[in-house]
């Protein structure tokens, strides 16, 4: 049972290790930015789509909403990561600066439309979180143990 599933887990992309974690910080960014073009592709076509209703005009949805993969993704690195407080801190520290990096990138983009601002806020967020936590977890749990 497990050779099957570590078979499965080098088969795959993002690669993994044996534990189910995200081997490379190239991997974790490539897999979160594309989830994040999906994202923000998907929120095109549900404004394209109310705006040709006459529901809603073009550009008003939060573009935040693209970093829903990207953050599924996340999680789930950090459930592989199993219980510890190298995790938690590094997810603790990550967070913070991605939020405060995503609203500094959004406040910049304030005369920008919702779905523009919010999407390159949503981008910096991903980039900020991928680059603190991968390196950050990794070098918390060799300190700790």
């Amino acid at each position: 049972m497990t050779e099957q599933r570590s078979a499965e887990q080098q088969g795959g992309f993002p690669r993994r290790d044996a534990e189910g974690r995200v081997r490379t910080l190239g991997d974790l960014l490539g897999v979160c930015l594309a989830g994040l073009v999906i994202g923000v592709l998907a929120l095109v076509l549900f404004e394209w789509a109310f705006a040709s209703f006459g529901a809603a005009d073009f550009g008003h949805t939060n573009g935040w909403l693209a970093v829903i993969l990207p953050a599924w993704l996340f999680w789930d690195d950090f459930r592989a990561w199993g219980f510890g407080a190298a995790r938690m801190v590094a997810a603790l520290v990550a967070a913070a600066v991605a939020v405060f990096v995503g609203l500094l990138v959004a406040g910049l983009g304030a005369g920008l439309a919702p779905l523009l601002s919010g999407a390159l806020a949503a981008a910096a967020f991903t980039v900020a979180y991928a680059t603190i936590w991968f390196p950050g977890v990794r070098w918390l749990a060799r300190r700790t143990g």
